[in-house]
């Protein structure tokens, strides 16, 4: 009798009962655990109950997720540290808690985060998780710095990183061979766009890429995100303390010379840590992705490739609301009782917003399951609303016309590699992805779509 096989024989047909035996169990060790306070580094594991927004089948949210929409556009997860956790996917529902003001809606995540005993690198910060007035003060630093004017003046540097990653992948794409699209081109481009904004050397891109991703997985619970996120803010705080004394050409530099005074090294790397995270793992993400889409919809590509710069935008748009990488806002706590969609919110209640469901919800416009490059912008929250919405939406957005118009330029015939079934996506993670996307420069086999 071979003893290690009972398990994966009989746990199939024992899971349906033990299934939410086990959850109850690890809802109760999980608030048993975080009695004396709540600190998000010790979460080794999220419920299952809360991890519906963060799953998808392939491309799409999980039919259970548009489920919920229909039925419950302000949905009630779970109840964790004795408050309870709220998905807002519907998209009315979400723009009213994204735009909801201060007074009713704190984005603090630091409250249950122990900063007892942690460095400089390890403490909780960045524009999505600051409330007014620091994060007023912190945006105002920023925003000069993101407008079109000024964004212009990387439009040159984009499209040489894009030219060099493309020549590259040409080369690795000779004689008919697979090119990973992820490590050749989706993280570089946007990772070499970022280093060059901020004014960093491009070093040590491969360890950036796993640091990137793990600070969105959320397999294991807090504990990981966390502990990637000290490791980026302390190369972004010796970042600033180097260039004080000489800054340099870039937003670091520029934000030392203007503001030297009133930032101090923390406060000026986690902003920088803001700006770095924001810019390339995201944008990474929607590269390959994007590509992906690109492949297997030939009327994406034709369009790319049109002299008309809104037929380039409209791709770009409808790929930003089909894809919708973010998949969840960050976490808003309401400051008092709230009513939410006719639903009663009550005060410290903790509430996700699924970005990627309320872009398909049915308010916006028909058939909104399907990738249609031709289909008119819609007012999508793929950058979010409010304010807390992305500073740096229109670097994304030029980075993405610039980048997929040249692709689609350059190898008009890309072909994917491998099926949809074939591809590893992200399992839970707060920013979707695909961890390989291998394709054919020049043409071969094409894979349906999702």
């Amino acid at each position: 009798m071979r003893i290690p096989l009972i398990g994966p024989v009989i746990g199939p047909v024992l899971d349906p009962v033990l299934g939410p035996v086990k959850q109850r169990v690890g809802v109760w060790l999980l608030n048993r655990t975080m009695r004396n306070g709540i600190d998000l580094r010790k979460l080794r594991f999220l419920p299952e109950s809360v991890t519906l927004p963060l799953k998808r089948d392939g491309l799409d949210p999980l039919p259970a997720m548009m489920d919920a929409q229909a039925a419950e556009p302000v949905k009630k997860l779970a109840d964790l540290f004795g408050k309870g956790v709220w998905l807002v996917s519907g998209y009315e529902e979400s723009r009213e808690v994204l735009a909801g003001p201060a007074e009713v809606w704190s984005n603090d995540l630091g409250q249950f985060v122990s900063q007892e005993g942690r460095s400089d690198e390890e403490q909780i910060g960045g524009l999505g998780m600051t409330d007014p007035p620091l994060h007023t003060q912190l945006r105002r630093y920023l925003t000069p710095e993101f407008t079109m004017r000024r964004l212009a003046r990387l439009q040159p540097g984009i499209e040489t990183i894009v030219s060099q990653r493309l020549d590259a992948m040409e080369a690795a794409g000779r004689d008919g061979r697979a090119v990973d699209m992820v490590e050749e081109f989706a993280f570089a481009v946007p990772f070499d766009v970022i280093c060059d904004l901020l004014g960093l050397p491009v070093d040590d891109r491969a360890r950036f890429l796993e640091l990137g991703v793990a600070r969105f997985d959320l397999t294991g619970g807090g504990a990981g995100a966390f502990g990637a996120a000290a490791h980026t803010r302390e190369f972004l705080i010796n970042a600033v303390r180097e260039q004080r004394g000489n800054p340099g050409d870039g937003l670091i530099g520029a934000l030392l010379t203007e503001h030297g005074d009133e930032l101090d090294d923390v406060t000026l790397g986690g902003i920088a840590d803001g700006v770095f995270l924001g810019g390339y793992e995201t944008s990474a993400s929607m590269l390959a992705l994007g590509a992906y889409l690109i492949a297997t919809t030939p009327k994406a590509g034709e369009m790319l490739r049109s002299e008309d710069a809104e037929q380039v935008n409209k791709v770009v748009e409808e790929l930003l609301r089909h894809l919708c990488v973010v998949q969840l806002a960050f976490l808003r706590f309401a400051r008092t009782d709230v009513e939410i969609g006719g639903v009663l919110i009550k005060e410290g209640d903790a509430v996700g917003v699924s970005l990627l469901a309320a872009n398909r919800d049915p308010v916006l416009g028909e058939d909104l399951g399907d990738f249609d490059p031709d289909r008119d912008p819609t007012r999508h929250l793929a950058f979010g609303w409010g304010m807390h919405r992305c500073v740096g939406a229109e670097l994304a957005r030029m980075e993405l016309r610039t980048a997929l118009r040249m692709l689609a330029e350059r190898f008009p015939d890309l072909a994917m590699a491998a099926d949809i079934s074939d591809l590893e996506f992200r399992k839970l993670s707060a920013v979707y992805g695909v961890e390989a996307l291998p394709v054919l420069t020049h043409g071969g086999r094409v894979a349906a779509p999702a």
